[in-house]
Protein backbone atom coordinates (compact mmCIF):
# COMPACT_ATOMS: atom_id res chain seq x y z
CA UNK A 1 0.00 0.00 0.00
CA UNK A 2 1.53 3.29 -0.47
CA UNK A 3 2.23 6.32 2.15
CA UNK A 4 -0.71 8.24 0.97
CA UNK A 5 -3.27 5.28 1.15
CA UNK A 6 -1.57 3.99 4.44
CA UNK A 7 -1.88 7.28 5.55
CA UNK A 8 -5.43 8.05 4.50
CA UNK A 9 -6.44 4.80 6.38
CA UNK A 10 -4.67 5.90 9.38
CA UNK A 11 -6.89 9.20 9.76
CA UNK A 12 -10.19 6.85 8.58
CA UNK A 13 -9.05 4.72 11.50
CA UNK A 14 -8.64 7.57 14.08
CA UNK A 15 -11.33 9.61 13.14
CA UNK A 16 -14.38 6.58 14.03
CA UNK A 17 -14.38 5.35 10.28
CA UNK A 18 -15.86 1.38 11.07
CA UNK A 19 -14.85 0.48 6.94
CA UNK A 20 -11.33 1.51 8.06
CA UNK A 21 -11.48 -0.77 11.03
CA UNK A 22 -12.53 -3.87 8.79
CA UNK A 23 -9.72 -2.62 7.14
CA UNK A 24 -7.12 -2.70 9.18
CA UNK A 25 -8.42 -5.98 10.81
CA UNK A 26 -8.24 -7.57 7.35
CA UNK A 27 -5.04 -6.39 6.91
CA UNK A 28 -3.63 -7.18 9.90
CA UNK A 29 -5.27 -9.86 12.37
CA UNK A 30 -3.74 -12.42 10.31
CA UNK A 31 -0.12 -11.41 11.86
CA UNK A 32 -1.94 -10.71 15.51
CA UNK A 33 -3.00 -14.07 15.23
CA UNK A 34 0.03 -16.05 14.73
CA UNK A 35 2.00 -13.54 16.87
CA UNK A 36 -0.46 -14.53 19.60
CA UNK A 37 -0.37 -18.46 18.60
CA UNK A 38 3.12 -18.61 18.80
CA UNK A 39 3.03 -17.12 21.88
CA UNK A 40 0.72 -19.06 23.77
CA UNK A 41 -0.03 -22.17 21.90
CA UNK A 42 -3.41 -22.16 22.36
CA UNK A 43 -5.84 -21.25 19.13
CA UNK A 44 -8.83 -19.90 21.71
CA UNK A 45 -6.31 -17.86 23.52
CA UNK A 46 -4.93 -16.37 20.49
CA UNK A 47 -8.28 -15.84 18.85
CA UNK A 48 -8.83 -14.11 22.59
CA UNK A 49 -5.85 -11.98 22.11
CA UNK A 50 -6.68 -11.29 18.56
CA UNK A 51 -10.66 -9.40 19.55
CA UNK A 52 -9.17 -8.32 22.63
CA UNK A 53 -6.19 -6.04 20.48
CA UNK A 54 -8.12 -4.96 18.01
CA UNK A 55 -10.88 -3.84 20.82
CA UNK A 56 -8.35 -1.90 22.72
CA UNK A 57 -7.08 -0.58 19.67
CA UNK A 58 -10.42 0.45 18.37
CA UNK A 59 -11.18 2.15 21.80
CA UNK A 60 -8.19 3.93 22.36
CA UNK A 61 -7.63 4.81 18.35
CA UNK A 62 -7.91 8.58 19.66
CA UNK A 63 -4.15 8.23 21.20
CA UNK A 64 -2.75 6.63 18.04
CA UNK A 65 -0.31 9.27 16.82
CA UNK A 66 1.05 8.03 13.14
CA UNK A 67 4.09 10.27 13.24
CA UNK A 68 5.07 8.31 16.19
CA UNK A 69 5.15 4.82 14.37
CA UNK A 70 3.36 3.12 11.42
CA UNK A 71 -0.64 1.69 12.64
CA UNK A 72 0.58 -2.11 12.02
CA UNK A 73 3.38 -1.06 14.70
CA UNK A 74 1.39 0.43 17.10
CA UNK A 75 -0.71 -2.91 16.80
CA UNK A 76 1.86 -5.36 17.14
CA UNK A 77 2.80 -3.00 20.47
CA UNK A 78 -0.95 -3.91 21.88
CA UNK A 79 -0.73 -7.09 20.43
CA UNK A 80 2.19 -8.05 23.20
CA UNK A 81 0.29 -6.44 25.92
CA UNK A 82 -2.47 -8.47 25.53
CA UNK A 83 0.01 -11.70 25.55
CA UNK A 84 1.43 -10.43 28.39
CA UNK A 85 -1.92 -10.37 30.01
CA UNK A 86 -2.42 -13.59 28.70
CA UNK A 87 0.12 -15.30 30.31
CA UNK A 88 0.05 -13.35 33.57
CA UNK A 89 -3.96 -14.40 33.57
CA UNK A 90 -3.20 -17.98 32.93
CA UNK A 91 -0.16 -18.33 35.74
CA UNK A 92 -2.96 -16.15 38.64
CA UNK A 93 -5.79 -19.08 36.90
CA UNK A 94 -3.11 -21.74 37.47
CA UNK A 95 -2.67 -21.08 40.90
CA UNK A 96 -6.29 -20.40 41.95
CA UNK A 97 -6.90 -23.44 40.75
CA UNK A 98 -3.81 -25.32 42.73
CA UNK A 99 -5.17 -23.60 45.49
CA UNK A 100 -9.01 -25.09 45.39
CA UNK A 101 -7.32 -28.24 44.40
CA UNK A 102 -5.73 -28.09 47.69
CA UNK A 103 -8.70 -26.64 49.53
CA UNK A 104 -11.75 -29.28 48.00
CA UNK A 105 -9.65 -32.69 48.33
CA UNK A 106 -11.88 -35.93 49.16
CA UNK A 107 -9.71 -36.26 52.48
CA UNK A 108 -10.03 -32.48 53.59
CA UNK A 109 -13.51 -32.65 53.03
CA UNK A 110 -14.35 -35.93 55.28
CA UNK A 111 -11.83 -34.81 58.53
CA UNK A 112 -12.99 -30.49 57.99
CA UNK A 113 -16.75 -29.94 57.08
CA UNK A 114 -17.01 -26.78 54.96
CA UNK A 115 -17.66 -23.59 56.37
CA UNK A 116 -20.80 -22.63 55.87
CA UNK A 117 -19.92 -18.92 55.95
CA UNK A 118 -17.47 -18.97 53.42
CA UNK A 119 -20.07 -21.30 51.00
CA UNK A 120 -22.51 -18.86 51.41
CA UNK A 121 -20.04 -15.84 50.30
CA UNK A 122 -18.43 -17.98 47.47
CA UNK A 123 -22.34 -18.45 46.57
CA UNK A 124 -22.62 -15.00 46.42
CA UNK A 125 -19.53 -13.86 45.00
CA UNK A 126 -20.84 -15.87 42.25
CA UNK A 127 -24.18 -14.55 42.32
CA UNK A 128 -22.19 -11.04 41.65
CA UNK A 129 -20.91 -11.80 38.57
CA UNK A 130 -22.72 -10.91 35.24
CA UNK A 131 -25.02 -13.63 33.73
CA UNK A 132 -23.25 -14.96 30.96
CA UNK A 133 -20.12 -15.26 33.06
CA UNK A 134 -22.06 -16.60 36.26
CA UNK A 135 -23.60 -19.32 33.97
CA UNK A 136 -20.37 -20.57 32.73
CA UNK A 137 -19.08 -20.18 35.99
CA UNK A 138 -22.11 -22.94 37.95
CA UNK A 139 -21.93 -25.31 34.64
CA UNK A 140 -17.98 -25.79 35.28
CA UNK A 141 -17.84 -25.88 38.84
CA UNK A 142 -21.03 -26.91 39.94
CA UNK A 143 -22.09 -29.03 36.93
CA UNK A 144 -18.65 -30.03 36.24
CA UNK A 145 -19.15 -29.70 32.19
CA UNK A 146 -15.57 -29.04 30.70
CA UNK A 147 -14.51 -25.92 28.72
CA UNK A 148 -15.88 -27.48 25.66
CA UNK A 149 -19.15 -29.19 26.88
CA UNK A 150 -20.09 -25.52 28.02
CA UNK A 151 -18.87 -24.29 24.72
CA UNK A 152 -21.46 -26.40 22.96
CA UNK A 153 -24.58 -26.04 25.61
CA UNK A 154 -24.36 -22.00 25.44
CA UNK A 155 -23.67 -22.24 21.90
CA UNK A 156 -20.50 -19.85 22.76
CA UNK A 157 -17.19 -19.37 21.73
CA UNK A 158 -14.20 -21.62 23.78
CA UNK A 159 -12.09 -19.02 24.24
CA UNK A 160 -15.50 -16.32 25.42
CA UNK A 161 -16.02 -19.68 27.71
CA UNK A 162 -12.32 -20.25 28.96
CA UNK A 163 -12.50 -16.35 29.13
CA UNK A 164 -15.28 -15.95 31.58
CA UNK A 165 -14.04 -18.81 33.71
CA UNK A 166 -10.33 -16.91 33.80
CA UNK A 167 -11.75 -13.71 34.15
CA UNK A 168 -14.53 -14.79 36.96
CA UNK A 169 -11.80 -16.97 38.83
CA UNK A 170 -9.42 -13.46 39.12
CA UNK A 171 -12.67 -11.13 40.15
CA UNK A 172 -14.09 -13.74 42.57
CA UNK A 173 -9.86 -14.03 44.02
CA UNK A 174 -9.56 -9.98 44.13
CA UNK A 175 -12.57 -9.83 45.78
CA UNK A 176 -12.43 -12.66 48.30
CA UNK A 177 -8.68 -11.58 48.91
CA UNK A 178 -9.90 -7.96 50.29
CA UNK A 179 -12.53 -9.45 52.68
CA UNK A 180 -9.37 -11.91 54.19
CA UNK A 181 -11.25 -14.96 53.03
CA UNK A 182 -8.88 -15.92 49.80
CA UNK A 183 -5.51 -17.21 50.88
Amino acid sequence: MDEDLESALDERFRAGDERALEEVYRRWSPVVFTLALRSLGDRSDAEDVTQRTFVSAWTSRASYDSSKAKLSTWLIAITRRRIADMHESRTKVRALQQQLERTTRPDDLIHEPPDLADSILVADEIERLEPDARQVVKLAFFDDLTHEQISRKLDMPLGTVKSHIRRSLTRMRDRLEVTGVAP
